[in-house]
């Protein structure tokens, strides 16, 4: 069987190269010859053509027209433009921005409201000659009046001794006291209240603690006083009015109730 084999191999390799060199070309079996003789016959002069090698300058030449042209490739090339998701974020942080920044209210460009008092008849004169400093409409005066008030009150007493001895006789009973007031001393204060009713209530407690001198009076009747105000005072304002302190008989600037 192989050698039956190997017979047929060799045949078949006797007969490939046979048709390869056109030995079976009487028979038919020969390999087409690919061949184009009208070309040559189109050709013009062909013996005039000669090559040659490229010398160094022509080689240079060439190569510096291939470099200028490249850059003007390069420009003529548009540049690739931003797109619409690209420049969103930059939109937004600013719209951002815009929304967190806070617009400036209307009390803080127009300045704070400010006032200082009460004052008696007696203490508002220096008051508004004080003020006259300050710009023409930037402050005003206004009449006020002071409500009634009411004080557990201990007194006239002897001296100053006897208001000694009366305050250390109080404290033992766990009653703190007060001066009174120019008007109702020597003597002591047990406490003030903005009605009678009020007074009289705390009267009674002190009575359960012990206190047995005590009684209820009138310290101030209701009373007209003034206020001065500063309506929109802006910082060269309040800069401006801490020189009126001298004239405000201890009482400070405050916001305007």
């Amino acid at each position: 069987m192989v050698g039956r084999l190997v017979v047929l191999l060799l045949l078949a390799n006797l007969g490939w190269f046979a048709w390869s060199q056109g030995w079976l070309r009487t028979v038919g079996l020969a390999p087409t010859v690919q061949a184009e003789p009208e070309r040559l016959e189109r050709q013009v002069r062909p013996e005039s053509l000669t090559l040659r090698p490229l010398d160094a300058a022509s080689a240079a030449a060439e190569s510096a027209a291939e470099s200028a042209a490249t850059p003007a490739a390069t420009s003529a090339r548009p540049e690739p433009q931003a797109s619409t998701e690209e420049a969103a974020p930059a939109t937004l942080a600013s719209t951002e921005v815009a929304a967190t920044t806070p617009a400036p209210t209307p009390a803080a460009a127009a300045g704070a409201c400010l006032e200082a008092g009460a004052f008696t008849e007696q203490q508002i004169d220096a008051v508004r000659r004080a003020a006259a400093s300050l710009p023409g409409g930037s402050w005003r005066i206004d009449r006020v009046q002071l409500p009634g008030r009411w004080m557990v009150y201990i007194g006239k007493l002897a001296d100053a001794d006897a208001v000694r001895t009366k305050r250390g006789e109080l404290r033992d009973l766990g009653v703190d006291t007060d001066r009174p007031g120019v008007a109702l001393e020597p003597g002591l204060s047990l406490g003030r209240f903005s009605t009678e009713e009020a007074a009289q209530r705390a009267l009674t407690d002190l009575g359960r603690k012990g206190v047995r001198t005590a009684r209820v009076v009138q310290e101030r009747r209701d009373t007209p006083a003034y206020v001065l105000r500063l309506p929109n005072a802006d910082a060269s304002l309040r800069q401006q009015a801490r020189a009126l302190r001298g004239a405000l008989a201890g009482k400070e600037l405050r916001a305007c109730d």
